[in-house]
């Protein structure tokens, strides 16, 4: 994969998240906030942007949504198949949505 190819799916990435946000956030703001991880003031700012900002900002060349797979306790309960799943999804969940919270309440 060379940069140009590698620049692209950045954007197209980029893109894909503004996009979906957006619609997240028109459709439920607190569920919005909760799922992806962002602040208040952040989920206010890219509700509000203009089609153009979005493709703007879709433009640069990183990335501009992160993983919340910080731990690997998050990702094994992600992944896991066994016959606890659901439990295991819904206690990922409640860890994430802890740590959006105590990143919020350090800004």
């Amino acid at each position: 994969m060379n940069t140009a190819q590698l620049q692209e799916g950045i954007r197209d990435l980029n893109l894909t998240y503004l996009m979906l946000a957006r619609e997240m956030i028109k459709q439920d703001k607190s569920a919005a906030i909760f799922r992806l991880g962002l602040s208040q003031e952040l989920v206010d700012l890219i509700g509000g942007l203009a089609p153009a900002q979005v493709l703007k900002m879709a433009s640069c060349n990183m990335l501009l949504c992160s993983f919340r797979f910080d731990e690997n306790i998050l990702l094994n309960m992600v992944t896991d198949y066994s016959k606890s799943r659901m439990m295991a999804q819904m206690h990922a969940a409640i860890l994430m949505s802890a740590q959006s919270i105590e990143e919020a309440a350090a800004v």
